[in-house]
């Protein structure tokens, strides 16, 4: 993946003396054999680059390689292989993160059910270590369903705001998840309730503590969430947070008073796992009860929101993906949306078939897509 990319001293003295440091963002991107794109070589702008061409050119497939080097997995392929270029055995996404160039390699490679993390030069054993350096969160057509999808879509949207506050979140969460499983293995064994008695106080004492993440985390960025939202949608929005189970109880009472009901159902019925982020536009359910346009501002000012709060709190500027920003909403919708991407303050990257888009987003940079090559057009300072 190759060899390991080093700091330069300006990278890290930035600035001039008593001056901010600039941000470490993506600078140089190199994409290979992934999707559609054989080959792809791009310096990103430090604020804006646009991605222009014709449909299923590899514009989305272009964000999703540069989503797939931040989270390490696609925000529409169910599995990694998809993503593989038809012939090819393997994909390869890499790019130089700093404040200037050479920066330092961040890359990540997938091969038969197989991922090799590359970070400066060294092999990291993690996907997640990617996400420190590649804060990468994106708005796509789909994105209503934060909105009008499953509870699983909204607790990873929290979660993921946690990640980047609470250095310490990454790991309750896979502690959680692995007691979870063994108690849940537990309920379905032949001696289930000697062995799921076992597992109560650790399923107990971390979920606790991944459900008061959570609280902390959305009781700082629910103000400024809501208030974009309402902005961006138009009418007052309200989002609140349910835990997963009863406030009235302690997370080992909820566990014991519920034991009958999971050895009926085989699974645990009561943690922050069952837990939702309750959303309301004028005091009516987002879920059921808006159009489809107005979930997609709504998802969009949560995500916008949410690269904000982990701007302020990472040393490394995020990166915000907008796929097909025209998609399900009207001019002035749309305006409205992409004046707030505008304004959001974080690197961006944003594809559309018309390039009048850009005209909205101030400077930026302008590149094509055309059968998955990609090339820079202009550098556009309006």
């Amino acid at each position: 993946m190759g060899g390991p990319g080093r700091e330069s001293g300006a990278d890290a003295s930035a600035g001039l003396i008593g001056a901010k440091p600039a941000a470490p963002r993506l600078l140089s991107v190199s994409i290979r054999n992934f999707r559609c794109i054989t080959a792809a070589e791009l310096e990103l702008d430090s604020e804006c680059s646009v991605v222009t061409g014709p449909n299923a050119s590899g514009k989305t497939s272009l964000l999703e390689a540069l989503f797939f080097l931040g989270r390490g997995r696609s925000f529409r392929a169910a599995h990694s292989g998809e993503l593989i270029q038809h012939g090819e055995r393997s994909f390869l996404v890499s790019s130089a993160v700093g404040a200037r160039l050479p920066g330092t390699r961040v890359g990540v490679a997938y091969e038969r059910d197989a991922f090799r993390v590359r970070i400066g030069g060294e092999d990291r054993r993690r996907l997640a270590d990617l996400a420190a350096w590649v804060p990468v969160s994106v708005i796509d057509p789909e994105v209503h369903a934060l909105v009008d999808g499953p509870p699983e879509q909204r607790r990873r949207f929290v979660d993921w705001g946690v990640f980047h506050v609470e250095p310490s979140f990454g790991e309750t969460w896979r502690r959680y998840q692995r007691a979870l499983r063994q108690r849940n293995a537990a309920l379905r064994g032949a001696s289930a309730r000697q062995a799921v008695r076992a597992w109560n106080d650790t399923v107990a004492e971390l979920g606790e503590q991944l459900g008061g993440a959570r609280e902390r985390y959305l009781a700082a960025a629910s103000p400024g969430l809501q208030r974009l939202a309402s902005e961006l949608v138009g009418r007052p929005v309200s989002c609140r947070y349910q835990r997963g189970w009863s406030r009235d109880k302690s997370l080992a009472q909820a566990l014991t008073d519920g034991l009958e009901r999971d050895l009926e159902q085989g699974a645990t019925q009561s943690g922050p796992h069952r837990a939702d982020l309750i959303l309301d536009v004028a005091e009516r359910g987002a879920r059921r009860q808006v159009s489809r346009g107005q979930q997609k501002l709504l998802a969009s000012a949560l995500v916008l929101g949410q690269v904000r709060d982990i701007a302020a709190a990472q040393a490394h500027r995020p990166l915000l993906l907008l796929d097909d920003p025209a998609a399900e909403l009207d001019a002035a919708a749309q305006r409205r949306l992409l004046s707030a991407v505008r304004d959001s303050g974080v690197q961006r990257v944003v594809t559309a078939l018309d390039p009048a888009v850009a005209s909205v987003l101030g400077a930026h940079t302008l590149f094509h897509v055309e059968q998955g090559a990609v090339s820079r057009v202009l550098q556009s300072e309006t």
